[in-house]
């Protein structure tokens, strides 16, 4: 019997210091010209989560990544939806190929 587990919720993951508007004027600042070093310094994150942060956002505006995170959160419930439903299929299957 294959078992389908459900996802991993989103509300359980650790929550972020900064919000992704944030996040994208901190990106905005080193476009405009400072240094990614001054600037991560600036706002105490590491190089490593500037280039994390650039990878993800890139030249988004505000208005972008909000509707990026309405994506990112409608495709993870609708995951769960179908991770839900496989397990309903399978079990119906099972029941279904039992001999009465």
């Amino acid at each position: 019997m294959n078992v389908v587990l459900p996802l991993e919720r989103q509300n359980e993951m650790k929550k972020s210091r900064f919000s992704e508007e944030e996040k994208i004027v901190i990106l905005k600042e080193v476009r405009a010209g400072a240094t990614v070093v001054a600037t991560c310094a600036k706002h105490n994150i590491g190089v490593q989560t500037y280039h994390g942060w650039k990878r993800k956002f890139g030249g988004m505006e505000v208005d972008e990544a909000r509707r990026l995170r309405a994506l990112e959160e409608e495709n993870g419930r609708l995951k769960r939806v179908v991770a839900d439903l496989t397990v309903q299929v399978q079990i119906l299957k099972e029941v279904n190929a039992k001999k009465w």
